[in-house]
C-alpha cells in the first residue's frame, strides 16, 4: 500500500463488509483493479472471463463464463447465488473492441458483437440480479461505458454506439430502480494503460501503416491508471455515494471535455 493510498484510506478498509459483489471481466487490466479495490475494502467477490488465461486476482472467486450470450449470462447469475448468495454490489465491466476502418467495413457480425458484449451482457446480467436487489430494497449497479461515447471515433462506431446505449439505458433503468432502494450509475474510462487498450492502439496503428490516433496524454499529463477507474467504482458502489443514482461519472484526465 503507498504512503498516498494510507493517507486517502483506500486500501484495507471496511466499509464494503458483508457485502456481495459480482465484477464482469475482472481478471485484467481495468476488471482486475475494481476487483482489488473491492476486496480491499472488505467486499466478497466474485468475478468472470470467457478463460482463465490472465491470473484471478488473490481472495476472489472465479466462474467462467462468455457474458456474450444468454446462457453465459445466466451461468454468472448462478454462481452469484450458489458462491456469494445473493449480489448486492454489481459491477458490469466486461467490454472491448477492434477497430476498423471506416463504418461501412464493419460486418453485421462485428455490430451484433459489439452489442452483446458492451450492452447487451450488461442488460441480461441486470435482469437476472437486480431482482434480489429489489426483493432486499438495497443495492448497487455500475456499468462501465466510455468517455468517447460523444465522440463517436470512426474506428470504434459500433463500440461507441454500444457504448452509447449502455450509457442511455444506465439512465432508464436507474429511474426504474431507484424506488426499491437501487442505485445504477455509469463510469466512462478515458484513455487507460491497460494490455487490451494497448493492443487495439496497435491494431489500429498497424491499419494506418502508422500512429493513427492521437497520442498526446490528455489534459493531466498522462494516461489513465486501471487504479484510476477502480477507485471511481469503489466510490459509487459506497455508502458515500448513497444519495447518487442514474449518473455518469466520466474520469479520462480531461481527455473528453463533453465526456
Amino acid at each position: 500500500m503507498t504512503a498516498t493510498e494510507k493517507s486517502a484510506g483506500i486500501t484495507g478498509s471496511t466499509e464494503l463488509a458483508g457485502k456481495r459483489a459480482l465484477v464482469t471481466g475482472g481478471t485484467r487490466g481495468i476488471g482486475a483493479a475494481i476487483v482489488r479495490q473491492l476486496l480491499d475494502a472488505g467486499a466478497e467477490v466474485l468475478t468472470t472471463a470467457r478463460s482463465k488465461t490472465n491470473p484471478v486476482p488473490e481472495g476472489a472467486a472465479f466462474v467462467e463464463a462468455d457474458v456474450r450470450t444468454r446462457a453465459g449470462a445466466e451461468a454468472v447469475a448462478e454462481a452469484a447465488r450458489d458462491v456469494l448468495g445473493g449480489v448486492d454490489i454489481l459491477v458490469d465491466n466486461a467490454g472491448g473492441a477492434r477497430p476498423f476502418q471506416n463504418a461501412w467495413a464493419i460486418p453485421d457480425e462485428e455490430w451484433q458483437d459489439q452489442l452483446n458484449l458492451n450492452y447487451l451482457a450488461s442488460v441480461r446480467l441486470d435482469s437476472l440480479l437486480t431482482p434480489g436487489m429489489r426483493e432486499r430494497g438495497s443495492g448497487v449497479v455500475v456499468h462501465v461505458s466510455s468517455a468517447a461515447v460523444p465522440t463517436s471515433a470512426p474506428p470504434f462506431l459500433h463500440y461507441t454506439a454500444a457504448k452509447a446505449a449502455l450509457r442511455n439505458y444506465s439512465r432508464g433503468l436507474s429511474l426504474e430502480l431507484a424506488p426499491f432502494g437501487v442505485r445504477v450509475n455509469a463510469v466512462s474510462p478515458g484513455r487507460t494503460a491497460t494490455p487490451g487498450g494497448e493492443a487495439t492502439r496497435e491494431e489500429w496503428a498497424s491499419l494506418n501503416e502508422g500512429p493513427g490516433q492521437d497520442n498526446t496524454a490528455p489534459p493531466l499529463g498522462r494516461d489513465g491508471r486501471p487504479e484510476d477507474i477502480a477507485h471511481a467504482v469503489l466510490f459509487l458502489v459506497s455508502d458515500r455515494a448513497s444519495w447518487i443514482t442514474g449518473q455518469n461519472l466520466t474520469v479520462d484526465g480531461g481527455e473528453f471535455p463533453l465526456g
